[in-house]
């Protein structure tokens, strides 16, 4: 037994980012304790987690035989059992600031005193839910993009009162689990990731609103253009390699033009006429009932991206 599959974690909610945490953990080499209040999420969620594996394995993402991977996982007969004997807790709850709170309460009771304790909210800051808590130095938020097993950047947001050490801890657990851990050093709205994705997505809706480019050419020029180089560079990188004094020369060069556009960047209103003028062709192209078939398709790019970008040097 090596190092890793003697340290537990708790995996609490067993919905679409749940087994998904599930499937990072244990093919990192953690024993995995899997729990949700409905009991046949459970079972649901094992069939998931077997079935991706093998895929998993197919494009060399997977470092053991996906039977040695399910195995580091137990479906958890009850919360307190779940959370036995487990370093880290990953909650994955509804949506909801009241049951956020209501869950960690009990994470809080029953979790071992040292037991950090993460939420996977994708916007909730931990201040709105962990406040009350004997144990709220231990609680942060940990924000994921799904899916977590093909998208390795995770979010740590910490409370104004969770210990700085608890964060450290966290960070080391996630770079072991083989995520990519990003700090947040304080809380603000939407995060970092969703702030970014909401800046674009902003801009898209009012180019495509004022008729500026349609929406086929709008996704064209992300996902064949900026797309590109943002699957191995952040922008600031970017910018730096596009001027040849690099940043400070962008700036010199496309400042006034920076200035200019963000004049213009007035935010969007998102009313019904326009959403469903967007939605009308995203409908004709792909009917709801083709939704599973493409996001499946979605995540057998994203192993293909993955998979290439681990055999890249730095």
């Amino acid at each position: 037994m090596d190092e890793k599959s003697q340290r537990r974690v708790a995996v609490i909610g067993a919905g679409l980012i749940g087994r998904s945490w599930a499937i990072v953990f244990a093919r990192a080499g953690f024993a995995v304790a899997l729990w949700d209040a409905v009991p046949a999420a459970l079972p649901a969620a094992r069939a998931f987690i077997a079935a991706r594996l093998p895929e998993l394995a197919e494009v060399g993402l997977l470092a053991d035989p996906p039977a040695t991977v399910l195995a580091r996982i137990t479906l958890a007969p009850s919360l307190a059992e779940a959370l036995a004997g487990a370093e880290y807790v990953q909650e994955n709850g509804p949506e909801r600031v009241e049951a956020k709170a209501d869950l960690f309460a009990e994470l809080d009771r029953l979790a071992a005193p040292d037991a950090i304790l993460a939420s996977s909210t994708s916007g909730i800051p931990a201040s709105q839910f962990t406040g009350n808590l004997a144990g709220r130095g231990r609680c942060l938020v940990a924000h994921p993009v799904n899916p977590p097993y093909l998208v390795p950047v995770v979010e740590l947001c910490p409370a104004p009162w969770t210990d700085p050490a608890v964060v450290a801890r966290a960070r080391a657990l996630m770079e072991a689990a083989g995520q990519v851990p990003a700090t947040v050093n304080r809380e603000v709205t939407g995060f970092v990731l969703n702030r970014l994705q909401m800046a674009l997505l902003g801009e898209a809706f009012r180019l495509v609103r004022d008729g500026v480019v349609s929406e086929e050419d709008l996704d064209a020029t992300i996902k064949h253009g900026l797309g590109l180089r943002w699957s191995f560079m952040g922008p600031f990188e970017t910018i730096d390699l596009n001027a040849p004094g690099g940043l400070a020369d962008y700036v010199a060069r496309y400042g006034g033009l920076y200035k200019e556009v963000e004049r213009e960047m007035t935010p969007c209103d998102l009313t019904p006429d326009l959403v469903a003028r967007l939605a009308a062709p995203r409908r004709a192209a792909l009917p709801l009932a083709d939704h599973p078939a493409r996001q499946a398709w979605r995540d057998r790019r994203l192993m293909a991206l993955a998979a290439h970008k681990a055999e890249q040097p730095a």
